[in-house]
């Protein structure tokens, strides 16, 4: 097999400079997105913010407000969208070629969503398992959705 044909069946983004600028303007929409949602939309829906930077504070141990805002903006801008590209995107496209990318970024959003109120909050943090179901659980659930299928669809206008 030659290395176009590699190229071209490969499940995973060539490595270019414009990945870099990808990867950005991908994770940027999406936090700006999480952002409108958690800070302005869900407390009027159920009371309260989503409230990530606290998430990091009580992982982490820290005291600093700045530095978990800080930490939950690079992992959103940066380290997310690379699992994306680097992760669900292939394994979708492995396991699940013809899924539309909708679907592709909604799941890819409750994996993170998953990620952050189980394995974080729960296992890491020592918090009950998501939350315990409270109304922030649902909502965070949702802007995890919206982050995911933002990223998913700013990834794809942009490779084309």
């Amino acid at each position: 097999m030659s290395m176009m044909e590699m190229q071209k069946t490969s499940v995973f983004p060539e490595i270019q400079p414009g990945l870099v600028r990808t990867i950005i303007f991908s994770g940027l929409a999406a936090d700006i997105t999480w952002e409108i949602w958690a800070r302005l939309i869900t407390p009027l829906l159920v009371g309260g913010a989503l409230e990530p930077a606290a998430l990091v504070q009580s992982v982490f141990g820290f005291n600093n407000r700045l530095a978990a805002e800080a930490i939950h903006a690079i992992v959103g801008i940066v380290f997310y969208p690379i699992g994306y590209l680097f992760i669900a995107r292939p394994l979708q496209r492995l396991i699940f070629p013809k899924l539309p990318l909708l679907l592709t970024g909604i799941g890819f959003g409750i994996g993170l969503w998953i990620f952050a109120l189980y394995v974080m909050a729960h296992l890491f943090g020592g918090q009950p398992p998501f939350l315990g179901f409270i109304p922030l659980t649902w909502a965070s659930l949702f802007g995890h959705m919206l982050f995911g299928t933002v990223v998913a669809f700013v990834v794809r206008t942009m490779e084309r």
